[in-house]
Parts: C-alpha cells; sequence; structure tokens
C-alpha cells in the first residue's frame, strides 16, 4: 500500500509540470498523429509506450491493470455511496456494485453499466470513479456489473451476463428509486458493445427500448480493418498488439468475429434502437469503428449525441484523477446523457 501511495505522489508531481516540461520529461516533443496533438499529460502517462500485455497470460495482465488502476485512482465522488449487489439469473448469480446518489432524481432511471477490458480484463474497481461520476450528475442510480471474463468464460458470457443483467434491472428498477421499468445502459470498450448488443437483442425479441444508451469509446466491430486501427497500432494504453491478444483469449475458434452478435456494428438494422450518447477518443485504435456506429445510429433516425475528445486515449475514464482533460470529458458526456433525458437538444 505504501509503494502505491509513493508511486501516487510521483505520478501526479510529474504530472502537475507545465506542459512543456512534461512533453521534455516523455521525449521533447508532442506527439502528433492523424492531424491531433496527444493530451501532454497523457502523452507523460504513456510514455513507455505500449503496456506489453500481449506477453503476459490473462492473470498477469489483470493484477498489471489493477496495480496501475490503484495508483491512478481518483478520490471518490463526493455525494454518491457504492454497495456490493447480487443479481439473480436463470442459473447463476452475478455480482454487482450499485451507486446511489445522495441527491437522487426519483424521476431518473437506473443505469446498467459495463466495464471494458476486451471480455478478459477489468473488474468493478476498474470503472467505479466513472460509475460514481454518472452516478452523481444523472442524478440516479447506476449499477455496476462483474460479468464473467474469458478465457475462463469465452464469448458469449460477458455479453449474455450484461443481456440479462440489463433485463433484471429493468424489473426491479423501482427497487433503487426509479421509475419502474425505466432502466438505461452503457458501458466502456467491449462493455460498451455488450450495452449495444442488450439493445439490439431487445429490439429482436419486442421488448422496450431501454430510455438511452451511453457507449464509451466502444468496441462495435471485432473484425474491424479501419485506418484508426494502423494510425494507432503502438497507442497507449491500447495497442493493436493487445487487441489481437484479447482477441484470442475472448473468442473460441467455432467464433466469427463478424457474427452480429459479437460486433453490433455489422447488424442489418439500427433502426429503431435506444436514443445514443457515444464518445470516442481520438487517439484509439477503435476511433473509427465507434465513430462509424454514431453514424449509423444517426443515419437510421437515432436520436444522437456524439462527441470525440481529439486529444485522449482509449479508456480515458481511467486516467480522469490524474489528468484534468480526462475528467472533464467524462463529466461531459454524462452531461449530454442527462441532457438527453431531460429533452434538451445535444
Amino acid at each position: 500500500m505504501a509503494f502505491s501511495s509513493l508511486q501516487r505522489f510521483a505520478i501526479r508531481r510529474l504530472l502537475s509540470l507545465p506542459s512543456p516540461l512534461l512533453r521534455l520529461a516523455s521525449g521533447g516533443a508532442a506527439t502528433y498523429r492523424g492531424g491531433r496533438t496527444l493530451e501532454p499529460r497523457m502523452q507523460a502517462l504513456g510514455a513507455g509506450g505500449d503496456m506489453g500485455l500481449a506477453a503476459l497470460t490473462p492473470a498477469e495482465a489483470r493484477e498489471q491493470i489493477a496495480r496501475r488502476s490503484a495508483i491512478l485512482r481518483a478520490p471518490p465522488e463526493r455525494g454518491v455511496a457504492a454497495a456490493p449487489l447480487a443479481i439473480a439469473a436463470a442459473d447463476r448469480e452475478i455480482g454487482a456494485r450499485l451507486y446511489r446518489p445522495d441527491a437522487q432524481d426519483p424521476t431518473a432511471p437506473l443505469l446498467v453499466f459495463a466495464h471494458g477490458g476486451g471480455g478478459v480484463l477489468g473488474d468493478l474497481d476498474a470503472c467505479d470513479g466513472l460509475c460514481r461520476i454518472l452516478a452523481r450528475i444523472l442524478r440516479g442510480p447506476v449499477i455496476s456489473i462483474d460479468y464473467r471474463l474469458a478465457p475462463e468464460h469465452r464469448f458469449p458470457a460477458g455479453r449474455d451476463d450484461v443481456i440479462a443483467a440489463s433485463r433484471w434491472a429493468r424489473d426491479q428498477a423501482a427497487r433503487f428509486g426509479a421509475p419502474a421499468g425505466a432502466v438505461m445502459v452503457g458501458g466502456e470498450g467491449i462493455g460498451a458493445a455488450f450495452a449495444a448488443a442488450a439493445c439490439q437483442d431487445f429490439k429482436r425479441l419486442g421488448e422496450p427500448q431501454p430510455m438511452l444508451q451511453m457507449l464509451f469509446y466502444p468496441w462495435t466491430d471485432i473484425a474491424s480493418e479501419t485506418p484508426s486501427m494502423n494510425t494507432h497500432a503502438d497507442a497507449f494504453p491500447l495497442s493493436r498488439a493487445t487487441l489481437d491478444w484479447l482477441v484470442g483469449h475472448y473468442l473460441g475458434p467455432q467464433d466469427d468475429p463478424g457474427d452480429p452478435g459479437l460486433s453490433p456494428l455489422r447488424a442489418a438494422s439500427v433502426a429503431g434502437l435506444a436514443p445514443a450518447v457515444v464518445a470516442t477518443a481520438g487517439f484509439d485504435p477503435l476511433a473509427d469503428q465507434g465513430e462509424a456506429y454514431a453514424q449509423r445510429l444517426a443515419a437510421a433516425g437515432v436520436p444522437l449525441a456524439y462527441r470525440r475528445f481529439d486529444a485522449l486515449t482509449h479508456g480515458f475514464a481511467a486516467f480522469a484523477g490524474p489528468v484534468p482533460a480526462a475528467d472533464a470529458a467524462c463529466r461531459e458526456v454524462a452531461e449530454l446523457a442527462r441532457g438527453m433525458l431531460d429533452g434538451r437538444t445535444a
């Protein structure tokens, strides 16, 4: 614990330096890719390059991510309480964490949120800071889902957990102070893909759509080969090598990456889905497909608020503690969602 505290202090001191000194400490020049300049604090954090997860086992990678998350974690958001929660699914129990703001709006829907990590990494702590921000700004309850991970539980286990939890939350919303049946879905990375898949599954089965879907830098097409995959192939914290490593652990030999159940962008139609807030990052190999999904939603007449944060990286919510621009982006997305719920123009 002391070692993490010392590391946290050192990182905070480093990131408090003026931008020119930060650039100097991380190579001497600004990182410029695809017409965009990386935020200097993000550049300093990623100065070591690729995190090297592809050389690790899933267990080793999870441990490394957890250590990094503990060092970078922001102080808890004021006015938000958290508690463990168990969700009863058909043949299993799904772990979760419930967040409730002190100043809860009784008209605000319940948000079901899925962390990122490519279906292999991540846990409830990984998105704890973001869920607290969302609970406070949306003024409603948030349930973060501890879905099953690969390779112990390959596709479709994690996706199915999120969909099952979303149905459960829809039935239980009033229990948490939200209007009966009023639910939203959201997530980061592959968790955002799970949220999108939930909306598509509800549509397929003729069930009510969520009131909103919140998609942070979504991984919507596992079979994708787009320019951003090459432009940001060596990006921090998500590189092309890490993406390939994640796919290798997440999918079984029988799985087709182009299956719309894996890749929501490949659905035959996205018409009639829930209104959406989509946020992408400029320095992200997944940037193109997140934007493409937003464009498909808009073209199909789905109400949409879309933001691209050019100077930030994939997973920017995890850096909201030491990087003010990442914190501001998280809050902006939450305000966009609140505005859509309130009927304000995005």
